[in-house]
């Protein structure tokens, strides 16, 4: 499916690169089901959240640290996720987490990025099944509590099925992308 029309920015913050590998794979996999070179991937680190006026698609990538905590290029750039104009805009998040280390707020981040985007009338898709997941509690979850806010993965625990994880969001943001 090629559609020249949509263009896709990916965002992500990362201290450790597990962030920043996983916006790479998301690139791939969404540039080879598109069969075009559509997704364009930013590290808020080296760029404003500003550039997301430029993309009619936006994939934001967060990592929770230590006791649910920002990753730091996000925290200093948390009032500016917030006051971003996202009206019209279609969003995804993913988001990395260790649920065994600190399984009391797996994937908050997640959760604290959807919560302050959420306001500025954009359409979220890529919620993702928290099934096979081993936590306690999450700041991620849908308010039913069966879906994570996004994609969600954990490389420290679960590496062997973050690529299977991947493969699937992206089908499944390429559906809702059609639909």
């Amino acid at each position: 499916m090629s559609d020249n029309a949509l263009s896709i920015g990916l965002f992500y913050g990362s201290t450790t690169c597990y962030t920043e590998m996983a916006a790479e794979k998301i690139q791939a996999q969404l540039n080879s089901l598109f069969d075009d070179n559509i997704v364009d991937v930013h590290n808020i680190k080296d760029v404003s959240l500003n550039k997301t006026a430029d993309y009619d698609v936006i994939i934001f990538g967060i990592s929770t640290w230590d006791f649910g905590e920002l990753q730091e290029d996000w925290e200093s750039h948390w009032e500016e996720a917030h006051q971003l104009n996202l009206e019209g805009k279609i969003v995804a998040l993913y988001g990395m987490g260790d649920q065994l280390g600190y399984a009391d707020w797996f994937q908050d981040a997640l959760g604290m990025l959807h919560d302050a985007i959420a306001p500025s009338n954009c359409t979220i898709i890529g919620y993702w099944p928290n099934e096979g997941y081993e936590f306690t509690a999450s700041k991620a979850l849908t308010e039913d509590k069966s879906h994570f806010l996004g994609l969600s993965l954990d490389d420290e625990n679960q590496y062997d099925k973050s690529d299977e994880r991947i493969a699937a969001w992206c089908e499944q943001l390429l559906i809702s992308l059609a639909g």
